[in-house]
């Protein structure tokens, strides 16, 4: 979980970094559906190995359904006295985060930015420190982590739009807007791509970083109030009807529409394998999108993606890792590599990474290797890997590993059936451990291995 990485990898972070108790604070926002549900993992796993005080949950409340274009309210179909409702939209976290008092307790404590992260996207943590970097270094208040995006592709887009007065504003429109204001404004065919295969306005994907001291300044002014909408779905062409009841619902990207001119708001954009790869989509789901050509975003997809980021920023470090081949589960093809898994104890930033890893000397000969390294005092000077390695060290034991070589049946990936758990169905699969070299550091000291 995000919660005990982040304390395993706080107590073994370099001394360049930070210091050991990092003590990063984490806030959930909750709903009625999801509240008691969150609580209760994080008490019967003791948060993790995180410290309770590090949690906050802020819940936010339901907001009364409509049925049509007149907005008439929403009953229970068992109960003609109470209405029917639903969350109000993720764009309530600014509020929460006003009147909870965390940000001033943030800011007493020394924070400087706040993170905003949506659980389904494992890679964030892959960019998040480089975008920081972007945010320091550019003064912005406000800036959305972003990636290439195809023309039409239904994602929302960041753009700059300009008022006929010439006010000017960095937000994000949502991609169903989107070809229409542009058809209406400045280009005739929409949303198009350009010579580079891909739509001048970057993908928006909801990973947003705020600078602390400007953030708790304007919610003091706005009470963390966002813009509302209506995004009904209707049941034919005449629009009268839904097919659901709806709500009056807000988006926390909707936050710089509140910010005065001239704030310094922009987008940090990276490429899909390193930072994106939501896991949001029924296997059912997936193999549609599969069919149309569209990433799946499945349990499936956000897997093999996992993996293959290890694996490319190891080879980007200079290491000769074997291409992947395709593998099909769930009704879905992925390209399946090496599986490679570096704990963030070992590395959190590229820079990091290329100081422990003598690209040229290490190897991973076959795309069904499988990698898997723990621990901020581990070097990989040479390897050769032919199969299944996994390397944990604890804080304080320095491990080189030099001139190692490793053939063994490693582990397979079994396609699973219907009567498999539910976590292995939503992947598509199990892991089969055959075999395993196995290095366990677990006293401090200094170590070469072979």
């Amino acid at each position: 979980s995000i919660l005990a990485l982040q304390v395993r990898a706080a107590g073994e972070m370099p001394a360049r970094r930070s210091a050991k108790d990092v003590g990063i604070p984490l806030a959930i926002m909750t709903s009625d559906d999801t509240h008691a549900k969150t609580l209760d993992l994080l008490e019967r796993n003791d948060y993790f190995g995180a410290k309770k005080s590090q949690v906050t949950l802020i819940k936010q409340e339901k907001v009364p359904c409509l049925l049509d274009n007149n907005a008439h309210l929403a009953v229970d179909a068992a109960d003609p006295y109470t209405l029917q409702t639903k969350p109000h939209g993720h764009g309530d976290v600014h509020a929460l985060l006003h009147t909870s008092g965390l940000l001033n307790k943030w800011s007493a404590a020394g924070k400087k930015w706040v993170v905003f992260f949506q659980d389904t996207n494992s890679l964030v943590f892959r960019v998040v420190p480089g975008a920081l970097g972007v945010s320091k270094d550019k003064g912005f208040v406000f800036n959305s982590l972003c990636v290439p995006r195809k023309a039409k592709e239904a994602i929302g887009a960041i753009t700059q739009l300009t008022h006929t007065d010439g006010r000017q504003m960095t937000v994000n429109v949502e991609y169903n807007q989107l070809d229409p204001l542009l058809r209406a404004t400045i280009n005739q065919n929409g949303d198009v791509n350009n010579e580079a295969g891909n739509s001048p306005f970057p993908g928006n994907i909801n990973q947003l970083i705020v600078s602390l001291e400007e953030y708790k300044q304007q919610l003091a002014k706005t009470g963390g109030q966002i813009e509302e909408f209506v995004n009904p779905k209707y049941k034919d062409d005449t629009k009268t009807a839904f097919k659901s009841p709806t709500r009056l619902e807000c988006m926390m990207q909707d936050y710089p529409k509140s910010l005065a001119a001239g704030t310094a708001v922009g987008f940090t954009v990276f490429d899909n394998w390193v930072g994106y790869s939501p896991v949001k989509n029924s296997p059912a789901d997936g193999v549609g999108k599969f069919t149309g050509g569209q990433p799946t975003h499945t349990a499936t997809s956000g897997e093999m993606e996992l993996y293959a980021c290890g694996a490319r920023l190891l080879a980007l470090a200079g290491a000769d890792v074997a291409a992947p081949l395709d593998a099909s589960y769930n009704g879905i093809t992925v390209p399946a590599g090496p599986r490679v898994v570096l704990h963030p104890s070992f590395a959190c930033t590229f820079d990091e990474l290329k100081g422990k890893v003598v690209g040229k000397h290490v190897t991973i000969g076959t795309p069904g290797s499988v990698l898997v390294v723990e621990g901020a005092g581990v070097r990989l000077e040479s390897l050769e890997l032919s199969g299944a390695l996994v390397i944990k060290a604890c804080p304080g034991a320095n491990v080189t590993v030099k001139g190692l070589k490793v053939t063994n049946k490693g582990w397979r990936w079994v396609a699973c059936g219907a009567d498999a758990p539910e976590i292995d169905r939503l992947r598509g699969f199990v892991v089969e451990k055959d075999e395993t070299e196995e290095l366990v550091f677990d006293t401090p000291g200094t170590y070469e291995v072979p």
